[in-house]
């Protein structure tokens, strides 16, 4: 028997399948260059949910091309996708509009706004978030911009949840996945229905609500010949991508903390308190696990512009040069990159600047003293340091790293990246050997009861390598974050000047 994971990221979609013991027996991924995504206005970001429905077809027909790949043996299959986004459907399941996706700041003022009128105190302590630039808020934009699609809608849902539909033909959704659009009121244990109101929502267009690891449809006969798999397999998890790439570095218990480092970049840690940010800076959502008998809520630190801020370097600054001599070029350039600063922030409102949109910074340039080599550490350097500075939100909300565990992969490729962030904030890193298609499988495998535990799902999980704070280069780099943090609370102050004099 085998288990298919399916991840449905914003740059590309990555399907793994693992075999009874939880190990990966095949992998592949579409398409091969980043999928586009179409901003028709500053600050928007939108993508055709069929594309993503095309990049799951075409990687599993390369998954087919591998013999150890089994399609007819599949016993479940697990879903995970990029949060926040919206996907609208009519009665008869078509698409109304584009996707308006995570990183799309559209629906910031709207949010903004319902967090002062139902008040700030029953937003954090019901909700656990403001209401943001989050998925009920983006919903909220097309009522008010859009009113002919808004009254087409039946069903509003997540990247996953239609991804789910496609593949059976129900729309579902989880609480953790209500949690993300900021549905959920965990001090009642139910629906946001206040918020819903607040928004003239009707309820009718909520998907049926299950648990993550359960049954969410089996796949149709029409679709799994379209796949090349047997009809019937079950669903059995669904979970947003940092909630699932935390579950497959097995972080389930409280206290325990995961990192990514891919398009966005994420610090995401376990709690079994339901605390909050005032400023909701770091957003507290249901974990994978979470039930109303066990409490467990991750707490989400997003950086918008972390592996896409790299790849920008790479493809405008450096002439092409492959990630590995760009690595081998920011060594090249000492702690500190010779006083020159990055700020990361170029890819949308950043709920950790309180949903600024401060735009990406380079600062302090020297033309008679710094190169190449000094721009390309000052970005990775950029990009741990706001990690950094959202990580001492969570240590104020209680959560202090011990260790981080992160997916070989994207960002923690990059010695100098990980070894950074070992340095700025004194703990040791561990990486392992998963990736989120490898935990969507071990999640399906777990929703069929063919494991019983997490312990026994992740028994094959190794590490690869853990990296421990340098003693001898604390000072230094810390010396770096502190200049960093100065530039950017320099740009803060400055957004925040011109905000308030418009």
């Amino acid at each position: 028997m085998q288990f298919l994971g399916l991840d449905i990221g914003s740059s590309s979609v990555k399907v793994s399948a693992i075999d009874e013991e939880g190990k990966v027996v095949a992998s592949a991924q579409y398409p091969d260059q980043e999928m586009p995504i179409d901003a028709p206005q500053a600050g928007f970001a939108e993508q055709d949910p069929a594309m993503w429905w095309e990049a799951i077809q075409k990687g599993i027909a390369r998954l087919h091309e591998n013999p150890a790949f089994n399609g007819q043996e599949l016993g479940a299959i697990g879903i995970t996708y990029q949060m926040h986004g919206l996907v609208t459907v009519d009665e008869d399941k078509n698409v109304i509009r584009p996707s308006i996706i995570w990183c799309d700041s559209r629906a910031v003022e709207i949010g903004d706004a319902a967090f002062k009128a139902i008040g700030e105190s029953q937003c954090l302590n019901e909700f656990m978030n403001s209401p943001g630039n989050f998925t009920a808020s983006k919903l909220k934009w097309v009522k008010e911009n859009e009113p002919e699609n808004f009254a087409k809608i039946h069903k509003f849902m997540l990247p996953g949840d239609y991804v789910g539909m496609k593949l059976t033909g129900e729309i579902s959704t989880t609480i953790s996945g209500l949690s993300e659009g900021i549905l959920w009121n965990f001090k009642h244990n139910r629906l946001n229905t206040e918020l819903l109101e607040h928004y003239g929502i009707p309820f009718t267009m909520v998907a049926d609500v299950k648990e993550t690891f359960t049954d969410h449809g089996v796949v149709t006969k029409e679709i799994a010949e379209q796949l090349g798999i047997k009809a019937g397999i079950p669903i059995t998890y669904k979970a947003g991508d940092q909630p699932n790439n935390a579950f497959s570095l097995n972080v389930v218990n409280p206290g325990e903390i995961a990192a990514t480092g891919g398009t966005s970049g994420v610090v995401y840690g376990v709690t079994d308190e339901a605390k909050c940010d005032p400023k909701s800076r770091v957003n507290p959502f249901a974990h994978v696990n979470h039930t109303e008998d066990t409490q467990r809520l991750g707490v989400l630190l997003c950086i918008n512009g972390t592996g896409i801020a790299n790849s920008w370097l790479q493809k405008n600054i450096t002439s092409n040069m492959d990630y590995v001599s760009m690595n081998d070029a920011a060594e090249q350039s000492p702690i500190g990159a010779n006083g020159l600063s990055y700020l990361p922030f170029g890819n949308g409102a950043e709920r950790v600047l309180e949903n600024s949109n401060v735009g990406a910074h380079y600062s302090n340039i020297d033309f008679n003293r710094h190169n190449q080599n000094d721009m390309i550490r000052a970005t990775q350097e950029g990009i741990v340091f706001s990690f950094q500075y959202g990580i001492e939100v969570m240590q104020d909300m209680g959560l202090k790293p011990e260790v981080i565990r992160a997916g070989h992969a994207n960002m923690f490729l990059s010695p100098l990246f990980r070894q950074t962030l070992a340095n700025v904030c004194g703990a040791p890193i561990e990486l392992l050997d998963t990736d989120g298609a490898r935990g969507a499988a071990t999640g399906a495998a777990v929703g069929v009861k063919h494991f019983n535990t997490f312990e026994e799902a992740f028994q094959s999980l190794n590490v690869i390598k853990t990296i421990m704070p340098e003693t001898d280069k604390l000072k230094e780099t810390q010396a770096a974050y502190a200049l960093w943090k100065e530039t950017l609370l320099k740009v803060l102050d400055k957004e925040h000047s011109t905000v308030q004099s418009s």
